[in-house]
């Protein structure tokens, strides 16, 4: 008997139903969507997961910051942040034991607004997110278990700080302080100043407070030692006189220069005008000039040195360095590299487009200090973990050697005639050796802005042959004084600040 397959069957046993043509493309859909939906997982999961856990919607990585408490920033041994319970969806929010006086030195670290300066700089390590916390860091990475946030130990003189925004007070200004020998940065202040404690949430108060802060018109939040470039007017002086030391167009401090009077700046009929009749003379040697501020006299020089040696003696101090770490980076301080010589003239005292930080003034008078060597400016002495054990040690590293010690020698020597017997007497310290120079800076249209008043020192006790052990730069930006000289305004901050140094 011949069997024939029943309608309706696919070839399977009679009984036994088979599966049809629409089954298998059913079947084979549904395999292709597992695939793809393999496939989109693993480009999820691996190859999108770093961009994913950094997308601002994901809230896993915030909340997970912020369920401990952050590591510290010290000062003098000190912690001078903290953490506090919320009660919140973030666990933990930074405190500041003293917002406003440390406020130029650890920045700000907010749950709305982010962080800056060291908070942003080492907010790794803060956070415990940096791999150098981990014990063992492949199970720390399997099990994504957070470490406790490690400190940063800054290099912050406590009392230095203190005596730096004393000084300041209400006038709109900055300081910067360092250890000439090491680089150091021994105060770093900046008015006036806010409490970055006063949005470190994210409540209503915490918005509130930096919308003000955003819309006050003296920028408080502006670092003014760090961020923002001012004419240094004469304190320029000193690199110019080092220049001209180091390049042999001087070679006495006390020899007449030869620069005429009046000094027509070359290719104008303009002559350089000096703020005292006691320089209107020729003959005067380079000390006359420092000790009087002579414009005449160190325009003439600069010039006679050239532009070439002028920029790279600025460049030994840190103008035209667009990556000067400390580590928070510093605002490009600018001595021009083409310019006629009328142009020349009027850099080589600090006016023209010539501009600077208050740091790299302060690197100026520290290089004076420590026989040329300028050293690299460092706010962070180590990074520890939670427990103290050490994770980085900063050790002290040389910039530039911006001239010898025999110019050191007799750049000093005219830094301590002009505190002895010039424009800086406000800044002598006694039973201390201090070498100065002021500078007040003309700016605004037609000259029209209240004048810059600055000061940069360096100060070692009497009859000592060591690298002083500070050196300061000072400005004052702002100031409702009548008289806004550097000797007058800048020169008192400064001794405060060398004072406090040298009692230790």
């Amino acid at each position: 008997m011949r069997l024939t397959r029943p309608e309706g069957t696919n070839g399977g046993p009679q009984g036994l139903p088979g599966i049809s043509t629409t089954g298998r493309r059913a079947g084979t859909f549904c395999m292709l969507l597992i695939v793809a939906l393999a496939l989109q997982a693993t480009r999820v999961q691996v190859f999108q997961k770093k961009e994913l856990d950094h997308n601002s919607a994901n809230q896993r990585a915030t909340i997970q910051r912020y369920a401990q408490p952050r590591g510290n920033l010290l000062v003098g041994g000190q912690p001078v942040t903290g953490s506090s319970a919320t009660g919140g969806r973030y666990a933990y929010q930074r405190t500041y034991t003293d917002g406003p006086l440390y406020a130029a030195v650890t920045g700000y670290s907010s749950q709305t607004y982010g962080n800056t300066q060291l908070e942003g700089v080492d907010d790794d390590l803060l956070s415990g997110t940096d791999p150098r916390l981990a014990g063992w860091a492949v199970w720390d990475a399997v099990t994504r278990q957070q470490q406790p946030g490690g400190d940063v130990v800054t290099t912050i003189d406590p009392a230095a700080q203190r005596a730096a925004l004393r000084g300041l007070g209400n006038q709109k200004g900055a300081v910067a302080a360092i250890e000439p020998a090491t680089g150091r940065i021994l105060a770093l202040a900046s008015t006036p100043s806010y409490d970055p404690g006063s949005f470190a949430g994210t409540s209503n108060a915490d918005q509130a407070a930096w919308k003000k802060l955003q819309d006050d018109p003296d920028q408080p939040m502006l670092n003014r030692a760090l961020r923002q470039i001012y004419p240094p007017g004469s304190t320029f002086k000193v690199v110019t006189a080092a220049a001209a030391l180091a390049n042999g167009v001087v070679t006495d401090i006390d020899a007449p220069t030869g620069a005429p009077y009046p000094y027509v700046m070359p290719g104008t009929t303009t002559p350089l005008n000096n703020d005292t009749t006691a320089c209107d003379q020729a003959g005067l040697s380079l000390d006359e000039a420092m000790t009087l501020s002579c414009n005449s006299v160190m325009g003439y020089l600069g010039v006679q040195t050239g532009l070439d040696r002028m920029t790279a003696m600025a460049g030994n101090f840190g103008f035209n360095d667009a990556r000067l770490d400390t580590p928070v980076r510093a605002a490009r301080s600018n001595f021009d590299t083409d310019m006629n010589k009328s142009q020349l003239a009027l850099s080589s005292i600090g006016q023209y487009d010539t501009a600077a930080t208050p740091l790299v003034m302060a690197m100026v008078a520290a290089g004076a200090a420590n026989d040329g060597q300028v050293m690299y400016p460092q706010l962070v002495d180590r990074l520890t973990k939670a427990d103290g054990s050490q994770v980085q040690l900063m050790h002290p590293s040389l910039y530039h050697q911006a001239f010898g010690a025999g110019t050191a020698q007799q750049l000093r020597q005219l830094m301590v005639n002009v505190v002895e017997n010039g424009t800086g007497r406000n800044a002598r310290i006694p039973g201390a050796e201090v070498g100065g120079k002021t500078g007040t800076a003309q700016h605004g249209v037609d000259n029209s802005g209240t004048p810059y008043a600055w000061f940069i020192a360096w100060a070692r006790p009497s009859g000592s042959a060591a690298v002083p052990p500070v050196a300061v730069a000072v400005v004052i930006a702002d100031s409702q004084a009548t008289d806004v000289t550097g000797g007058g305004l800048a020169a008192p901050i400064a001794k405060s600040v060398m004072q406090a140094v040298l009692d230790k």
